[in-house]
C-alpha cells in the first residue's frame, strides 16, 4: 500500500511557525509510530500571490485535488488588503473549499480542563464541553447568486447576496452531522432561520427527512440560529453535535470557539465526497487566522495546528487511537504549565514560544509510549 499523502500549505502570517511544529509531530509518527506520509508542501494566499500573482495556482489546485488530505496554516495580511477582491488571499481558501467540494465543515469546541478559567463563561458552564459544530460549507449566501453591488437609479447602491439552498446539499450534510453523532452521544440540533427565511423552512425539512429516513436512531431538535447563539452562552453543555448552514454555521462557530478560551488551541476540518480509495477530499486548518500582528516573533499557539492533524488522523486515515494520543499529549502539556502567550495570566510568568510549545508535546508523545 503506498504511504497517505499530505500536503502543506503553510499561507501567511504565523501559518509558517505553527506548520513548522506540525512537521516536528509528523516526523515523531514516522520514527516513533511506524507511521510514515508522503508529503509536500506548496503556496497559498499571500505568499502564492507574491509568487504567482493569483492565492491559488492553478498548479497547487491539481495538487490538492490530487492528495489524501491537505493540511493549510492561514492566510491573509494587511499588505494585501489593497488588492482587487478577486486576488486576496482568502480566494485560494475559498478556491480549494469550492474546487475540493469541502461541504462539511467540523469544528470542535473542547474546553480542556487545564484551561477552564480562560473561557469568558464561569467555569462550571464549560469544565468538560466538548461540541461539535457542523457547518455547510459550499453553498448557501456566500455562494448564491445573483450577488454584487449595484446603482438604484436615485443616487445610492443596493448590496445583494443571495441565499440558496437544495435539497441534496442540505441531506449531504445532514447525513455528516449523523454519522459524528453516533460516534459521540447520538445527538444532533439543527438551527436556522424557519420563521422568517424560506431556505430555513427548507433547511428544516430536509434535515428531519434524513432523521427519519436513515437515522431514526439518532436523537434530533431544531432551534432557531439565535436561539442556538443564546443558548451556547447559557448552557453549551446541553449540545452534542450543531448541523447549521453556511452563514450561522460561521457566526455559531465563532461564538462557541471563545467558550473555550482560546482561537489558539481549536482546530477544523473541511470534508467532501469519499474519493476511490475510500478517503474523503479533506482540508484541515486551525480557526485562528494568521495573526499578522505577533507573525514571526515565536509567540504563536501551535496547538490549533497540531490538533488540526490530529483531526486528519482521526477521519482520513483511520487512525483514531494515535488522534487521542497526539490530543492527551497536547493535554499534558497544558495541565503541566505549559502555555503560550495567549494562555496566560498576567501573573503567570515566561510564556512558552511556539518552538517550545511544539517540543514539549513532543516529549509528552514520547511519554505515552
Amino acid at each position: 500500500m503506498p504511504n497517505p499523502s499530505l500536503l502543506i500549505l503553510p499561507g501567511d502570517g504565523i501559518g509558517p511557525e505553527v506548520m513548522t511544529e506540525v512537521r516536528k509531530i509528523i516526523d515523531w509518527f514516522d520514527r516513533k509510530r511506524g507511521i510514515r506520509f508522503d508529503v509536500g508542501e506548496d503556496l497559498v494566499g499571500g505568499a502564492a500571490y507574491d509568487a504567482h500573482g493569483t492565492p491559488l495556482s492553478d498548479e497547487t489546485m491539481a495538487r490538492a485535488m490530487a492528495v489524501d488530505a491537505v493540511l493549510l496554516g492561514a492566510v491573509g495580511g494587511p499588505k494585501y488588503d489593497v488588492l482587487d477582491f478577486s486576488v486576496k488571499p482568502e480566494r485560494g481558501l475559498l478556491r480549494l473549499r469550492k474546487e475540493m467540494d469541502l461541504f462539511s465543515n467540523l469544528r470542535p469546541a473542547q474546553c480542556f480542563d487545564a484551561l477552564a478559567d480562560f473561557s469568558s463563561l464561569k467555569k462550571e458552564l464549560v469544565t468538560g464541553l466538548d461540541i461539535m459544530i457542523v457547518r455547510e460549507l459550499t453553498s448557501g449566501i456566500y455562494f448564491g447568486e445573483p450577488r454584487g453591488i449595484i446603482d438604484d437609479n436615485e443616487g445610492g447602491r443596493i448590496g445583494i447576496n443571495t441565499q440558496r439552498y437544495t435539497t441534496n446539499e442540505i441531506r449531504r450534510v445532514a447525513r455528516s452531522a449523523f454519522e459524528l453523532a453516533r460516534r459521540r452521544n447520538n445527538r444532533v440540533c439543527s438551527m436556522e432561520k424557519a420563521n422568517v427565511m424560506e431556505s430555513g423552512i427548507l433547511w428544516r425539512e430536509e434535515v428531519q427527512w434524513v432523521h427519519d429516513n436513515e437515522y431514526p436512531d439518532v436523537e434530533l431538535s431544531h432551534m432557531y440560529a439565535d436561539a442556538g447563539a443564546m443558548q451556547l452562552v447559557r448552557q453549551p453543555k446541553q449540545f452534542d453535535v450543531i448541523v447549521t448552514d453556511n452563514l450561522f454555521g460561521d457566526l455559531l462557530s465563532d461564538c462557541a470557539a471563545m467558550l473555550t478560551g482560546s482561537l489558539g488551541m481549536l482546530p477544523s476540518a473541511s470534508l467532501g465526497v469519499v474519493m476511490e480509495n475510500g478517503r474523503p477530499r479533506a482540508l484541515y486548518e486551525p480557526v485562528h487566522g494568521s495573526a499578522p500582528d505577533i507573525a514571526g516573533q515565536g509567540k504563536a499557539n501551535p496547538c490549533a495546528c497540531i490538533l488540526s492533524f490530529a483531526m486528519a488522523l482521526r477521519y482520513s486515515f483511520d487512525l483514531g487511537d494515535e488522534a487521542s494520543r497526539l490530543e492527551r499529549a497536547v493535554e499534558t502539556v497544558l495541565a503541566n504549565g505549559i502555555r503560550t502567550a495567549d494562555l496566560m495570566m498576567a501573573e503567570d510568568g515566561k510564556a512558552a514560544s511556539t518552538t517550545e510549545m511544539g517540543d514539549a508535546v513532543v516529549q509528552a508523545l514520547e511519554a505515552s509510549l
